[in-house]
Parts: C-alpha cells; structure tokens; sequence
C-alpha cells in the first residue's frame, strides 16, 4: 500500500503530538516491497513509500521500534532483497515543546479581542519546526514575537504553534492572521478549509508569460530527492490550485520579468512557488526553485558590461486578505503595499 497523504499533525496535549496518517487504516501499516526496490536501505524505502515524512522522521520511527521488516526490529540501513513485509506499528512521538516570548517588533495591522493580523517581515520563520528543541532554533519566529506582544493565543495548534491559523514561508512577506483563542481559530480555520477566506499576493516572476490569466492544478508532494523542495512531478500529491493574473510584463535591460496577482484555492507547502517554477517562471529570488542568485545586464539578448543584480529574497508578498469576523461575522479586508526592498527592486528593474 503507497500512502501518499502521510503528514503530520497534532494530537492532545495529554498525549503529546504525534504523526498520524489522517483517513488511513488502523495501525498497523504494512507494505511490501517490490523487486524493483530492492538493494535499497529501509530508510531509503519508506521516504519513497511515504514522501509526506522526512528521513528524519522515518528514523525516529525505527529508533522507537515502530518499523519491523517480517516481523522483526531492523536498522535504517538494512538492505532489502525484495518480498519482504515492511509493517508501521504506530506514530512517532516527539517530545512536547512550548515557544516562548521574546521581545520581537511587530507590525499590527489589526487587533480586537478574538484575533490580530500582522503584516510579516521577510527572514522571520513562522514557528519553529517539528524538530526543534528549546534552543536557538525555537527563538526569533513569529510565535516567540505574539507571545510576547499579544500574551493569550488559541492553543489548537500545540504548544509550538500557539496562535497560528495559516502559513507565510519564511522569505514570504505580508498579511497573515492569527487566533487569540480556541473558538476563533476554529472558525478561522474552517474558513481557509473551505475557501471562504481570500488571500492575495504579488509575485514578480522572471520571463514574460504568455497568457493574461491561467490556473494551475498540478498536484504537490514533497521531492523525494531534494527533501527541503516540493514538486509537481510527483506520482502522487496533494490536490492544489493557484490561480494568476498579469499586471504587468516588464523588458529591462536585465531579462524580462512578469508582476503577477495571484490567489490559492488551497495552502501547500511552497503552493505559488513550486507551481510558477514548473511553467518554467521562478519566483525572483527563489534559488530553490530554479531563481538564478544574480544576473548582469544584456544587450539584444547578449551580456552586457555593467554590475550584477539580485534578490535577497524571494518577491512574493501577501498582498491583501478578506474574511468574516469569527465572533459576528462581519466581513474584515485588509491589505499592505509591497516592502521597501521590493518596492525598490520593482522600479529599479522597470526603470532600467
């Protein structure tokens, strides 16, 4: 059985998180290896059974005795031979982390009693991750900065996550919202599952696109090559839907590049990112996506002499967001301008 839709996700705190495989049958899990898979290492085999889980996970996995190959205990480097029966006992366990306030500038855009939505620098994580420990890795987020500005947040999405309805990527800038309680973050939730809230953003993408306006369905699973990427190509993958329009297509005298509006239907991991670069336009500044780090000038399609350009970081900003008051549902719009450094790349590229 190929389980393509394994993730992690947080149980109660009484329990401490785990990672659960939502809609699948019972533990235990049993899959069993094919003749094409084998001469490969068990750790090796699971992350392509299992693309959703890092290699990471997988060995914690096999460190708990949560993995046995024809019923017995076996190491992450085992050798396969084929016909083997590989069976999943149960979910890892992670050790129960708590972020903690940290005295981080933040920008407010709105605040009332049930929640806040704060317009996010570039640079600054979201939370700390899964794998994180009350160290410098648990430092510096969004989550350390609410705690300390805000005090009291929802707690439905863990101790690590205090507050936090939706995502930004790290090098993603702009609007994200935050609950203030359990009952709001519900609601909020329940609003991004079903489409009703709306997110913009403006990405600026290299090359000119050819249509106006387009929609992209590919489906996304994790790289089973490169773990820190996501992909399209994929067998298998989680539905999602971006959908753009053009602004504006710019020809400067260093390359050509499109200013896009564009919305999600869904909220994947890097969605717009890896869904621009498979038609071949990388967001600028995504050199984990195809983005070249710096590029010089060129002359009728030739480099020219003159000094390089770049991109510290990736131009995708959430530009505006739409959705209904948790509490009275009245409808709430908010929107922010680009950041002085995009800002200032946009004009300077469209000047030149």
């Amino acid at each position: 059985m190929r389980l393509a839709e394994l993730r992690s996700a947080a149980q109660t705190k009484a329990s401490g998180p785990t990672w659960l495989v939502p809609g699948m049958p019972e533990f235990p899990i049993r899959v069993t290896v094919s003749a094409g898979d084998a001469g490969k290492r068990l750790d090796q085999f699971l992350v392509t059974q299992f693309p959703e889980l890092s290699r990471a996970r997988i060995q914690q996995l096999v460190s708990e005795d949560k993995i046995q190959v024809n019923g017995a205990r076996a190491k992450p480097s085992l050798r396969l031979r084929g016909g083997e029966q590989v069976e999943v006992l149960g979910p890892a366990q992670a050790p129960p982390l708590r972020a903690v306030a940290e005295d981080i500038p933040l920008n407010i855009v709105y605040e009332d009693a049930d929640l806040a939505v704060i317009n996010k620098p570039a640079g600054m994580m979201v939370h700390a991750g899964a794998g994180a420990t009350d160290d410098a890795r648990n430092r510096g987020t969004l989550v350390n900065a609410l705690l300390h500005r805000l005090g009291s947040l929802s707690g439905v999405s863990g101790d690590l996550r205090p507050g936090i309805v939706h995502r930004l990527d790290k090098e993603t800038s702009g609007l994200l919202v935050v609950a203030k309680n359990d009952e709001s973050h519900r609601k909020l939730a329940a609003q991004f599952a079903t489409r009703q809230a709306k997110k913009n953003y403006l990405a600026l993408v290299h090359g000119c696109m050819s249509q106006d306006s387009g929609t992209i369905r590919d489906r996304i699973s994790r790289d089973p090559v490169r773990r820190t990427r996501m992909t399209t190509r994929g067998a298998v993958g989680r539905e999602a839907v971006t959908r753009y329009r053009v602004l504006r297509r710019i020809n400067s005298r260093y390359g050509r590049f499109t200013l896009l509006d564009v919305k999600i239907d869904t909220g994947r991991t890097h969605q717009i990112r890896v869904h621009l670069s498979s038609l071949r336009h990388p967001v600028v500044g995504d050199t984990l996506y195809g983005a070249p780090v710096e590029w010089g000038p060129r002359i009728s399609g030739h480099r020219a002499a003159g000094r390089a350009i770049s991109l510290g970081r990736n131009f995708l900003h959430s530009a505006s967001l739409e959705l209904s008051h948790p509490r009275d549902g009245r409808a709430l719009a908010f929107s922010c301008e680009l950041p002085g450094e995009l800002a200032e790349f946009l004009a300077m590229v469209e000047r030149e």
